[in-house]
């Protein structure tokens, strides 16, 4: 591969440090129910689509949103694994993710209020391609998992604010 992330990530890097209002990025989804528990979502120009197991009342046309968790989680790791192996001269040919996430459903069925409804546990391993050596490889892992987004999402409390609305839905939604 000829393209340079290092390039990337120390140009924006540069150009945030300079004009931090830079930073503030914004992201979009636009989610929208079908006939099932199957939704479309519409991200930028992509349609992705989510719907639940068989067992849990779905198709099974698609991921789940938990399942979408753990994709997010993998391949956000992934990239930000090969932005800083890049930025750092740490060589690296492959990263990937393999994650399982444990839930119980009872908290989701409102069975037993003193259990979550979501995960509670993730577990995940990552796998190197790489001659680095392992002071690297560490150094490398604690740098990604202290910069990594979705991890910092799934560790931390985010402020999330859901209202609610009457009206008819537009057509144009997802």
């Amino acid at each position: 591969m000829t393209f340079k992330f290092k390039d990337v990530f120390a140009g924006t890097q540069a150009a945030l440090g300079t004009d931090p209002a830079q930073g503030q990025a914004t992201f979009e989804a636009q989610s929208r129910l079908g006939g099932g528990l199957d939704s479309t979502v519409a991200i930028r120009q992509f349609k992705v689509g989510v719907d639940e197991p068989a067992g849990l009342g779905g198709q099974d046309t698609a991921p789940n949103p938990v399942e979408y968790v753990l994709a997010a989680l993998g391949s956000c790791q992934e990239i930000t694994y090969r932005l800083y192996a890049d930025a750092l001269g740490i060589p690296l040919s492959g990263v990937s993710v393999r994650l399982t996430g444990t839930i119980d459903l009872r908290g989701f069925f409102n069975v037993d209020d003193s259990v979550r409804p979501g995960y509670q546990g993730i577990r995940a391993e990552v796998t190197l391609d790489s001659p680095a050596s392992d002071a690297d490889l560490a150094r490398l892992k604690e740098i990604v998992d202290r910069h990594c987004p979705v991890l910092d999402i799934l560790r931390n409390p985010t402020p999330v604010t859901l209202s609610l609305h009457k009206g008819a839905l537009n057509a144009a939604a997802a």
